[in-house]
């Protein structure tokens, strides 16, 4: 399973990444071929000298390609002509695991089968979580490319566009910004490609998905904030340099948890001229192109079934006051919760030294904390 998984500038989670050609299978990538994983195959140090080797010294990027099984024609062009792309992709699984768990944390699905060593049914079927995972990634993706132009770490591209209206006074445009045009352009062509290209297996699926990413994507443009920077003598910020930059990808996933939470149960039936997804309740409109839309409903995650893809939630933290998604009575089912304590260290008695920093003192505390049965 190791053998071919260190590749051109990648710590090493790289040919299981498009193991079935869809954004989401990055992620389990990351949890097969983790640096740990490598090291035991005896390719860490391999991996670690090709990620910091200039890319004129390594093989052709046609070899390169080769190696990963599996990719469409349009991923594999994509791959031959925008290699050190790939490096950013990797990047965007990562965020995405760790913002789709951080998203979830005080929820039943908690997004903790992005760790499992497969993708269970929760993201195989098409449930709404499935909806959220593609939709994210695919806003994922894109922000990361767009902020890898920003950043200089891709040499393809450059700061965005400066916007053609005229500031108002006191303000001008400068800086660098996030180049959101190409982040969605390529992040586009690499995450929808096998969708677009894909000949077997449910259209259904396939439309849900497709629909999702660029929900995604939408979320991605409605981040584009203006940032400013200050400048003047002491502070009076006399004329302010901005620029449009993208949101924390954090931000992006709250969004798209809302829109998660008021997800569209639609079915596949003709309209008109061709068969789409409509509404299953209301099968007089097509979707709407900013929500989420699921095709099978999810399970209520409270007991272990593997079949569905749940995990459960014996042993999951709860908060004992409070009347959200991860208190005791939710979290737990109503199977009841056991209380445990914890010694935890903080910050304390800090005083302000002029000029200018802060000492603290170390205090102990013993928390109570509950966990379900």
């Amino acid at each position: 399973m190791c053998e071919n998984s260190c590749i051109f500038i990648l710590n090493c989670p790289w040919h299981a990444v498009f193991f079935k050609l869809t954004v989401n299978n990055i992620l389990m990538a990351l949890v097969t071929f983790s640096p740990f994983a490598c090291h035991h195959c005896g390719h860490y140090h391999y991996c670690r000298a090709l990620s910091q080797t200039p890319p004129s010294q390594h093989v052709n990027k046609t070899q390169h390609c080769k190696l990963l099984p599996g990719l469409v024609s349009a991923q594999a062009q994509l791959c031959r002509t925008n290699l050190e792309l790939m490096q950013t992709i990797i990047q965007a699984a990562r965020e995405v695991k760790k913002t789709c768990q951080k998203t979830f944390a005080d929820m039943r699905w908690n997004c903790s089968s992005i760790d499992a060593p497969k993708y269970l049914p929760d993201l195989e079927r098409g449930t709404r979580e499935s909806a959220f995972v593609y939709a994210l990634s695919a806003a994922a993706i894109s922000h990361t490319i767009a902020r890898a132009c920003t950043t200089g770490d891709l040499r393809l591209c450059s700061c965005g566009p400066i916007p053609g209206e005229i500031p108002e006074p006191g303000y001008r445009w400068g800086g660098c910004a996030d180049n959101l045009h190409y982040g969605l352009m390529m992040g586009s062509k690499f995450s929808d490609a096998p969708m677009k290209m894909k000949k077997s297996g449910s259209h259904a699926n396939k439309l849900m998905h497709l629909h999702n990413s660029e929900v995604g994507r939408q979320a991605l443009r409605d981040a584009l904030v203006m940032k400013c920077k200050c400048h003047g003598v002491s502070g009076s910020c006399s004329i302010r340099t901005c620029w449009r930059g993208l949101q924390d990808l954090k931000d992006i996933a709250m969004d798209l948890k809302t829109k998660y939470l008021s997800a569209t149960k639609v079915v596949h039936r003709p309209m008109g001229t061709r068969k789409q997804l409509v509404p299953k309740d209301i099968d007089i409109r097509p979707v709407r192109e900013n929500e989420l839309v699921y095709l099978q409903s999810s399970p209520d995650f409270c007991a272990k079934n593997d079949k569905l893809g749940s995990f459960g939630t014996q042993d999951r933290q709860c908060n004992k006051t409070s009347s959200g998604s991860d208190s005791c009575d939710l979290m737990c089912c109503g199977r009841g919760y056991n209380p445990y304590t914890e010694q935890v260290v903080e910050r304390c008695h800090c005083k302000y030294h002029w000029c200018c920093y802060v000492t603290c003192k170390k205090c102990e505390r013993t928390v109570e904390r509950y966990v379900c049965k």
